[in-house]
């Protein structure tokens, strides 16, 4: 919950809120759920699994400082983006498809059970859109859109 929380602050105070609205969203949805999870101490291990999700933040990191700094070699770049690639399904889409298959099936559908199960119903909507992004922006260039959404430099943050 300290890292949604330092992280939304982070957005807030350095002026990029207006370009990042929907991690704010996400980060409100996260820091909801673990509230949640940490007041009533049930489904805590589902709680660690989502954690897991936060394994691929290294490599989407990386690579936004890869193209912020406008590294000279694009091996390294290519490299990341494939590691990235498979981090991403392994740490954010996996166990975030496990979830939400078991809470579709194991968990009741009420109070807390139906706030968490919406909660990852939009978190998966989410991780779908900002994984087709980096699909389009990575490995199908030519899909990418025009310069609508753009910040003053050509780039969207934490997207492109």
């Amino acid at each position: 919950t300290g890292y949604f929380i330092h992280d939304t602050l982070d957005i807030i105070f350095n002026h990029q809120s207006r370009s990042s609205w929907e991690y704010l969203v996400h980060h409100a949805m996260a820091i909801s759920a673990f509230v949640s999870l940490i007041i009533t101490g049930r489904f805590l291990v589902a709680a660690v699994l989502l954690l897991l999700v936060e394994v691929s933040n290294i490599f989407l990191t990386v690579r936004m400082l890869l193209k912020m700094s406008n590294v000279p070699s694009p091996a390294l770049y290519e490299a990341n983006k494939y590691v990235n690639l498979v981090m991403y399904f392994a740490f954010r889409l996996a166990p975030q498809a496990y979830l939400t298959w078991y809470f579709l099936r194991h968990v009741e559908v009420q109070g807390q059970g139906a706030f968490l199960t919406a909660n990852l119903l939009l978190l998966d909507a989410m991780i779908l859109m900002y994984f087709s992004r980096l699909l389009r922006s990575d490995f199908f260039p030519s899909l990418r859109k025009g310069a609508a959404g753009r910040d003053v430099d050509g780039e969207k943050f934490l997207i492109d």
